[in-house]
């Protein structure tokens, strides 16, 4: 394997074989719990129910979730779940896996486009090395997994940038590079609006300073390609505008996104320097190997390509760090650049490093290991605390995991930081294959939702599997997507989840919290409601941290079949 830097003019590219087998192993990366995990709260479950609805409903312009407008994102990836589930499923089935799918291609897609266009500047062995780096990061692990919109964000970002960066190296020969970054920038901006026009603008604006000119990205030719990504775009803005008389963009922009800035919404706070320390999670194992890219980056910044991949990180990641509202995805369309960088980095030659590096190293060493051990540990933990067993495959896997983490500090030792990589992408799976595919969708004290989904149908067998569920305090959207959004009202309290037992029907399901099991009771007594027991469930809410005892109750008469669809 070619491990020496590929130049411009480089040949060394990735063959269709060498695509084939990294999207193969990111495959077995990402497949582990992809169709076993349960519905996950709040955010997946919410995407899942609204795209249920649009199905249902037939409306694919205004999204809601119940009768709520979700006026957050625009309806892209919705589009793309409902397409994904009309095709492999059905929506009252409620398979989850059929509304990931589109995250489980986008990320794929991510992968073998760093990958190939990677080793179109750096050679092969930097391309494969990327694209496992990629895959093997836990951030587009979850989010491989997850019915959102950020791994499709990232396929859009990757394909906009590296065509930008086709561009502006003076590689492209022909209109077909442009347009692709225009069409990625008008589908990017139909999923997650103008996040990807924060990339690419935030680049541009960064390499015109740096070059002291706009020389370079004239090529863009935005006298045809603005108009190009407005085809794609625009329609849909429009729709939505004319739909809600503007509500979705008061609150869409007003409400969500510029709010965002100066207030850290939902909790969702940190300091400057959140993502920079978050990054030993969301990029292991490869963060510990993307300090190689620092100094390489800055020898080479010289060279086009390197520094639109500088351009690419630095000044998006700024931002990010200066906003109140910090998540650890939201640097996710920056990964790409930083796999990039660090593959090329360590396929190619390293002079010795300073003694102040070597400081830097040891001390976010120290950090990178404390997250290791907390991933190995990750899934026999979790068993043993809520199951309290040691679970021997859950132990294995953390001993493989831990194993791997030790090969790859060792052969990093060696010099041999290429293979540190191999190393890296066998503890990324062990610690996968643990947590998502074997400890995660075992332990059902967190997953209530699909108790309390089963537990109803059990109790009005005579409604065909379709009970309406009202319920208070347990409010998450997972029950609403497994029960279906028409067959379930989060009631205010317990009063009034009594008061929504009175309504005509008999397939009425109530789940009541046992601290407001009285005031439940009482008002039922006093609308003259009789009601019978018929399950309990108990556990912990992992959104909240709350512990909940759920009764469920019935009226006592006979159950007859539903008529709600």
């Amino acid at each position: 394997m070619n491990t020496a830097p590929g130049p411009e003019g480089s040949t060394a590219r990735l063959t269709p074989r060498d695509l084939l087998l990294l999207l193969g192993a990111a495959l077995v990366l990402f497949l582990a719990g992809f169709a076993t995990l349960p519905p996950v709260d709040r955010d997946e479950a919410r995407y899942a129910t609204a795209t249920t609805q649009m199905l249902a409903s037939g409306d694919f312009i205004d999204i809601r979730f119940q009768d709520v407008p979700r006026h957050l994102q625009p309806a892209g990836v919705y589009w793309l779940q409902a397409v994904s589930t009309a095709v492999f499923s059905e929506p009252d089935q409620r398979a989850i896996w059929t509304y990931r799918l589109p995250s489980l291609l986008a990320a794929l897609a991510a992968v073998g486009l760093t990958g190939w266009m990677t080793s179109l500047w750096f050679g092969r062995a930097a391309g494969l090395l990327a694209g496992l780096l990629l895959a093997a990061c836990m951030g587009l692990g979850f989010e491989a997994r997850i019915a959102k919109t950020d791994a499709a964000l990232l396929a859009a970002t990757t394909a906009a940038q590296f065509a930008f960066l086709w561009v502006y190296s003076g590689r492209a020969k022909s209109r077909w590079p442009v347009a692709a970054f225009w069409i990625a920038l008008g589908v990017g901006s139909l999923l997650k609006g103008p996040i990807i026009l924060m990339v690419a603008g935030l680049t541009a604006l960064a390499l015109a300073v740096w070059d002291r000119s706009l020389q370079r990205l004239k090529p863009l030719q935005p006298l045809w390609g603005l108009p190009l990504a407005l085809v794609i775009a625009a329609p849909w803005y429009v729709a939505i505008g004319l739909v809600t008389d503007g509500d979705f963009f008061r609150v869409a922009v007003g409400a969500n996104l510029l709010h965002k800035v100066g207030v850290d919404q939902q909790s969702h706070g940190g300091p400057i320097g959140y993502h920079l320390m978050a990054f030993a999670l969301t990029f292991w194992p490869g963060s510990l190997l993307a300090l190689f890219a620092i100094p390489y980056a800055w020898r080479q910044r010289a060279r086009p390509e390197i520094r639109f991949l500088i351009a690419w990180i630095l000044p998006t990641w700024l931002v990010f760090e200066l906003v109140s509202t910090k998540l650890p995805h939201y640097v996710l369309p920056l990964f790409p650049a930083i796999a990039a960088l660090t593959a090329a980095a360590v396929t190619g030659a390293r002079p010795a490093p300073p003694v102040w590096a070597k400081l830097v190293f040891g001390l976010f060493l120290l950090l990178w290991l404390a997250v290791s051990i907390v991933l190995a540990l990750a899934a026999p933990g979790a068993i043993w605390r809520y199951e309290g067993r040691f679970d021997p495959v859950a132990i294995a896997f953390a001993l493989l995991a831990a194993g791997a983490v030790g090969v790859m500090l060792w052969r990093l030792l060696k010099g041999r930081a290429d293979q540190a990589v191999l190393a890296g992408v066998v503890a990324s799976f062990a610690v996968s294959a643990n947590t998502f595919g074997l400890a995660l969708p075992g332990l059902t004290q967190l997953w209530l939702s699909p108790q309390i989904a089963q537990a109803a149908r059990v109790a009005v067998p005579a409604c065909a599997g379709r009970p309406e569920i009202i319920t208070s305090p347990y409010h998450e959207p997972s029950l609403v997507f497994l029960n279906g959004p028409f067959r379930t009202l989060l009631a205010r309290d317990a009063e009034a989840a009594a008061a929504a037992m009175a309504a005509p029907g008999a397939c009425q399901v109530a789940v009541v919290g046992a601290a407001g099991q009285g005031a439940f009771l009482a008002r039922a007594a006093a609308l003259g409601i009789e009601l019978e027991p018929v399950g309990r469930i108990a556990g912990q809410n992992y959104s909240d941290g709350e512990d909940y005892n759920l009764i469920l109750y019935r009226r006592a008469e006979a159950v007859a079949p539903a008529s709600q669809p």
